[in-house]
C-alpha cells in the first residue's frame, strides 16, 4: 500500500488539511519515541551503569512540549477537545449551534492573541541569549516554535469553526 493509499484510508480530513496533521502527527511520534527510548535508557543507565543521561529532563521538557503543541491544531480540527454538555436539553440546536460557533471564535482569538505574547518573549529569550541550564539550549528557539503552533491552532480553530456554521449547522 502507497503512502498516499495509506493516508487516505487513515485520514478523514480534505487535501491540505489531511496532509497536515499527517505532517505533524509524524513529528509528535517521532517525539514520543525518542522520549521512550530517551527515558529507558536513562532509567537502563541509572539502575544498572549507576551513571544517567546528562540533561534528560531539560530534554524531556523540551519534547513533551513539541508533542502537546505538534498535536493541539489536530486535536482542535477534529474537534476532539473536551465538551461540557450539560444544558444541551434545555436549548435548541440552533442555540447550541450558535454557542459552539462563538467559543470557536473566542477560543481562535484568545490563542491568537497568545501567541503574539510568546513570541515576544522568544523574541526576548533571543536578544538576552537565554539557554537552559545544563544543556545550553536556545530556548527561545522553543518558545517560538510554541507561538508557532499556537498561531496555526488559532487557525485551525476558526477554520473548524466556519466548517462547522457552513456544513454540520445544516443537521
Amino acid at each position: 500500500m502507497s503512502l498516499c493509499a495509506w493516508i487516505t484510508a487513515h485520514y478523514e480530513e480534505q487535501r491540505p488539511v489531511k496532509w497536515l496533521a499527517f505532517a505533524l502527527e509524524m513529528i509528535a511520534a517521532t517525539t514520543l519515541l525518542l522520549l521512550m527510548l530517551l527515558t529507558c535508557s536513562d532509567v537502563f543507565g541509572r539502575y544498572f551503569l549507576s551513571n544517567s543521561i546528562d540533561g534528560t529532563t531539560e530534554l524531556t521538557e523540551i519534547a513533551l512540549a513539541i508533542l502537546i503543541f505538534a498535536e493541539m491544531p489536530v486535536i482542535t480540527w477534529r474537534g476532539g477537545h473536551v465538551v461540557v454538555d450539560i444544558l444541551d436539553r434545555l436549548m435548541g440546536n440552533t442555540v447550541i449551534k450558535l454557542l459552539g460557533l462563538l467559543s470557536a471564535f473566542l477560543i481562535s482569538s484568545s490563542l491568537y492573541f497568545l501567541a503574539v505574547q510568546i513570541f515576544f518573549l522568544a523574541e526576548r529569550s533571543f536578544r538576552r541569549d537565554e539557554v537552559t541550564e545544563f544543556l545550553r539550549l536556545p530556548t527561545g528557539l522553543i518558545v517560538e516554535y510554541i507561538a508557532y503552533m499556537s498561531w496555526i491552532t488559532a487557525a485551525t480553530m476558526i477554520t473548524y469553526g466556519v466548517y462547522r456554521l457552513l456544513f454540520i449547522a445544516r443537521d
